[in-house]
């Protein structure tokens, strides 16, 4: 009987060790009433998305795609349904309340750090689901990634780069203070954005891959937001930006280039850079350079209307106000000369500098300067996943990618300001937000209840 007693306790611990089998992944049918997938120019009717686990299984008519016995069922059939949107230059650790210089030497990374945690959750309760972080303290985005990942914060799907990669003086830089003047960190953060010679950039592209970044920003040019570097002044010669581009593709990364300034942007084309970020004093050639060469455009053509509207009440320095009444508007026209051009466009605000969550605010801006709105919305969608290079997974309502679905009420074909009222958002098939459907257990049948 003993025997038998420690041979019964050895077999029920050895069928305790054995894993038991995964649970079936939750099952969940949304009726679209309109869906907008990402690819064509108009919506499709009566659809239904079943998804399983974090993407999505079908997609087809009503009538077309059973919904499993005990399948949830999210009623979006007065909703139009779009894949949840993305923002290609976005920096989550910003504040746009307070731009005064002091604020440079009061806040910590540590205070960056908790902006990034709230403005995290408003960015996806604004439907974009997914965001390329573009600049940051190192390597704040990357653990924002990683964090909201593990599920421990709330927040999009984030393409982390580290900080921009600057020349000494230029745009990433500590530019028109004392030599005694340094901010906290700042001497160990030039070890990793701070480079001139093709060696140094060499370095320091090779030292933000060590630390995990997804993608590589180099500014090409000066910039409005910083001291002492005019927009318009290139930044790095031709050989620093093909080394760095060389460099991170072939670490796998690719590179987007901050370049306001003509002679900057078509050196950062003719280098090989993946994007182009604001663009703002683009000429002809730079232009014809982009189309032949498929380089992205990334044009933050709204937050001209927020800084010169808010300026003394955000504290906004004289010489940035002066520099940024100087090409908002030739930055507009541009982006449109762009367009009719044929120059590939990504979405992207420079949220940040405006604030977070009203990014899709920027959309109307780029109708009225010559994207029709299914063509804007793919910039959002399609396109911005492309540019990541990660269209296998977003951008799309399409079998086996993501189930990161949004929903308005109307029609953002008729009118593209409704995308700025989300009331639906749903990220790897869970429901962040949800303003609009009724939820229930689903039939067999597919069809729309009436």
């Amino acid at each position: 009987m003993k025997r038998f007693l420690i041979v019964y306790a050895a077999t029920a611990a050895l069928l305790a060790a054995v894993p038991s089998a995964p649970a079936a992944a939750p099952v969940i049918a949304v009726r679209a009433g309109r869906l907008l997938d990402g690819t064509g120019e108009a919506a499709r009717t009566e659809q239904v998305i079943l998804i399983e686990g974090p993407r999505i299984k079908a997609v087809g008519p009503a009538g077309s795609v059973a919904i499993p016995d005990g399948a949830e069922v999210i009623d979006l059939s007065g909703a139009t349904v779009l894949p949840g949107l993305i923002d290609c230059h976005t920096h989550l650790a910003t504040r746009a309340d307070n731009f005064s210089e002091i604020n440079k030497f009061k806040r910590t990374p540590f205070t960056a750090g908790f902006a990034a945690v709230v403005h995290a959750r408003k960015t996806l309760d604004a439907g974009f689901t997914t965001v390329r972080d573009l600049g940051s303290k190192p390597f704040l985005a990357v653990d924002l990634r990683e964090s909201i990942e593990e599920g421990f914060l709330v927040g999009p799907r984030v393409v982390a780069s580290g900080p921009g990669i600057s020349m000494t003086g230029g745009h990433g830089d500590l530019n028109k203070y004392s030599p005694l003047v340094h901010m906290m960190m700042y001497p160990e953060e030039r070890d990793f954005q701070i480079a001139d010679g093709m060696d140094q950039v060499r370095h320091v592209v090779r030292a933000q891959v060590k630390y995990g970044v997804d993608v590589i920003k180099i500014c090409a040019t000066g910039g409005v937001m910083s001291r002492g570097d005019p927009p318009g002044s290139p930044q790095f010669s031709l050989e620093e930006l093909t080394v760095a581009v060389k460099e991170a593709h072939a670490l796998g990364r690719k590179v987007a280039a901050h370049a306001h300034g003509a002679i900057g942007i078509k050196n950062a084309v003719h280098a090989g850079v993946d994007s182009i970020e604001h663009g703002s004093m683009i000429d002809d050639e730079g232009i014809r350079l982009m189309v032949e060469r498929g380089t992205w455009l990334v044009s933050d053509i709204y937050n001209d209307d927020y800084l010169l509207g808010r300026a003394r009440e955000i504290q906004l320095p004289q010489e940035s106000i002066d520099k940024e009444r100087a090409i908002g508007q030739l930055q507009r026209d541009n982006f449109a000369k762009c367009v009719k051009a044929g120059v590939k466009i990504a979405f992207g605000t420079d949220a940040g500098i405006y604030p977070h969550g009203d990014n899709a605010k920027q959309f109307a801006l780029m109708v009225r300067y010559g994207l029709p709105p299914a063509q804007a919305i793919r910039s959002a969608t399609t396109g911005a996943a492309d540019l990541l290079g990660r269209a296998d997974d977003i951008g799309q309502v399409a079998p086996g990618r993501f189930a990161d679905l949004i929903a308005v009420a109307g029609d953002p074909l008729e009118d593209v300001r409704i995308l700025e009222t989300v009331g639906f958002v749903m990220k790897g098939g869970k429901v962040h937000r949800n303003e609009l459907a009724p939820r229930s257990r689903g039939r067999a049948e597919g069809a729309p209840s009436r």
